[in-house]
């Protein structure tokens, strides 16, 4: 508590911690990282597919990711902040919670800078979870880490990819079997894809209902809050079938077939599962990078109290959601390409039917609470999508190298906050 209570300076009067200046930096570092991977595979689909451009899907990030983690975020916030470390066991010394919280985030941040600039797309969620359990076991005891809770989040990283590629896989077969394997693809994409936009409003609605609402003072009862989805649901399906209904068949297209036009529909839909994604990772992800930060936040604006309550700050969100845009913007394309056009070749119809599932397991997720990960489940789900047309559809040496990533990320994480740690203890002392 002394060496919070003195890591105080004078700055034009204001009197600031050192902590939450280093708590900031290092937030937005981790943010940024966010953004240049997960934000960057999140969109990767959409972008590589062709239905939208890069610049569209920053756009469009920068809506539904403040949307998202405003909404539904506060869950998995709630998990990151306590549910990995056992919060008793720093009553007597909060600084080394805070040491600790800073090692996670430059830890969790170095390791998405160089997965970025390898174009490896892996789990920030990996990155952070690991951060904070090594520094956790090695820094200050293996008591520290609620074991329990790891083991459930580790176990989500199992099922999240496999249940985001089941889904993925049943909605490209039944995109099969209605539209594209059909003898007019163009007439039964107009048919169809408006129930597919149903279940994208109502999936996102629902969710948000549920789980988010409840953080800006709103709730309803379970009836209430089903038919305010349907609603929601069909009203995203109307405004569909009236921007559909506008696309005509392109006339240099071979006349039997148009499959081209009928993707062109899709791409109006990939659009609406664009925003869906990037909601669903906001109320995932952001977490992440504003988790720690929020933690550290907390414990010096307590005076050092373990487990005090207080106001998460509008400038916390504000420092992870600016991290992240700024991360997509300026180091998002290499994971772009990897997502978009390495694993499998994706078109608007595959892109859509990866994406949906993806935002689907991913918001699903955020209302239990459990920090699954979005580049998991993404990476899943366009696996899926793969399968559905034959393995000859993927391309194994990415896929292996993605994996690899995924084995190295956590212990990576680890290694490198267990470091930070102790430099940061010789630092302000023990």
């Amino acid at each position: 508590m002394d060496i919070i209570a003195s890591g105080y300076f004078d700055f034009f009067g204001y009197s600031i911690s050192i902590f939450i200046v280093l708590a900031v930096v290092f937030g937005l570092f981790m943010a940024w990282g966010v953004g240049a991977n997960d934000v960057a595979n999140a969109m990767g689909t959409s972008v590589g597919s062709g239905a939208i451009t890069i610049k569209q899907a920053i756009v469009i990030a920068v809506i539904f990711e403040f949307a998202g983690a405003i909404l539904a975020g506060g869950e998995v916030t709630a998990t990151i902040r306590k549910g990995i470390l056992d919060a008793a066991i720093f009553t007597d010394s909060p600084h080394l919670l805070v040491y600790g919280m800073l090692a996670s985030l430059l830890a969790a941040g170095t390791w998405l800078m160089i997965a970025s600039s390898l174009g490896w797309p892996v789990s920030t969620t990996h990155s952070i979870v690991g951060a904070i359990v090594g520094f956790g076991a090695v820094g200050v005891g293996v008591d520290a880490v609620a074991w329990g809770k790891v083991g459930t989040i580790a176990m989500s990283w199992i099922v999240s990819p496999i249940l985001a590629g089941s889904i993925a896989f049943m909605l490209f077969r039944s995109l099969q079997n209605l539209i594209i394997d059909t003898a007019n693809p163009f007439d039964n994409a107009k048919k169809y894809v408006p129930f597919y936009m149903f279940l994208v409003g109502f999936v996102i609605s629902l969710v948000t209902i549920f789980k988010g609402l409840k953080h800006v003072g709103l709730s309803f009862d379970t009836g209430t809050s089903y038919m305010l989805a349907i609603g929601f649901g069909v009203f995203v399906s109307l405004i569909g079938t009236i921007v559909i209904r506008r696309i005509k068949i392109d006339p240099s297209e071979n006349e039997d077939f148009h499959f081209t036009s009928m993707e062109r529909i899709f791409s109006v839909l990939m659009i609406i599962t664009a925003a869906a994604m990037a909601f669903a990772h906001g109320s995932n992800d952001v977490a992440n990078a504003i988790g720690p930060l929020a933690a550290i936040y907390g414990v010096i604006e307590s005076g050092g109290l373990i487990g005090a309550k207080s106001a998460l700050p509008v400038w916390v969100l504000l420092v992870g959601g600016g991290g992240i845009v700024f991360g997509l913007v300026t180091y998002g394309h290499k994971v772009i390409a990897t997502v978009g056009t390495g694993i499998t070749q994706l078109t608007p119809s595959r892109g859509f039917a990866a994406t949906l599932a993806a935002a689907a397991t991913v918001v699903i997720a955020s209302g239990t609470g459990l920090p699954v990960s979005t580049t998991q489940v993404l990476v899943g789900a366009v696996l899926g999508v793969g399968l559905a047309r034959g393995l000859a559809a993927l391309d194994t040496r990415v896929i292996n190298k993605i994996f690899l990533s995924w084995l190295i990320t956590l212990p990576a994480g680890a290694l490198m906050s267990i470091i930070f740690f102790f430099m940061l203890k010789g630092m302000f002392g023990a």
